[in-house]
């Protein structure tokens, strides 16, 4: 059979192109939830955190006034004495349900009661999704905790924040009752060094 050199001419750029128009990679591990589109993971949308870091006595457009980063590095950790107040969160959300509120008013109470101490909230989330959308959503997580304790009361320069993702899971398994326990928000009491 022979080509003509219009044929061979087109037959050669189909053979070059081709390695270049494969598949896009997809994730690794979804798994689909009753309701939702198999293999569809939302990813992180392009908006700012929900409050801007500013610094010092700077106040954020949410009117909560920002600390220092690192300003309680050096306090002594303790994260037995609020465990039992865990915040709950439900899937790709960040909003504080109400059922998970009086943790939080015990948690302020605590705060008032020891005026010398401050907390760190950490946002966790379950292991589906990226990293990335999984670290932004455990900072909206600790971000809202800390939005709420500070209409409790408490003053947002005694509250710290950080993300750690999919990182902390505090069940290992990969199933619905595993991931719920793992979407939360820790409060790790900060008491001044002596």
């Amino acid at each position: 059979m022979k080509f003509s050199k219009s044929s061979t001419v087109i037959l050669f750029g189909l053979i070059l192109t081709v390695p270049f128009t494969g598949c896009k990679k997809k994730p690794g591990f979804l798994t689909p939830l009753p309701g939702s589109r198999a293999g569809q993971v939302k990813e992180p949308e392009t908006a700012g955190p929900l409050s801007p870091t500013v610094k010092g006595d700077e106040v954020s457009s949410t009117g909560i006034k920002s600390n220092e980063p690192g300003s309680h590095q050096g306090w002594i950790e303790n994260a037995d004495v609020l465990k039992s107040e865990t915040v709950h969160f439900d899937y790709d959300s960040s909003a504080v349900k109400s059922s998970e509120k009086d943790k939080l008013a015990k948690v302020a109470e605590y705060l008032k009661s020891n005026p010398s101490t401050a907390v760190r909230v950490e946002g966790n989330c379950d292991e589906r999704g990226t990293e990335e959308y999984n670290r932004a959503l455990g900072d909206r997580r600790a971000l809202a905790l800390r939005e709420e304790l500070a209409r409790l009361g408490i003053d947002a320069t005694r509250v710290d924040t950080i993300s750690y993702g999919e990182d902390k899971p505090v069940d290992p398994g990969h199933d619905e009752a595993a991931w719920r326990k793992n979407r939360r928000g820790d409060f790790i009491l900060l008491t001044p060094p002596k």
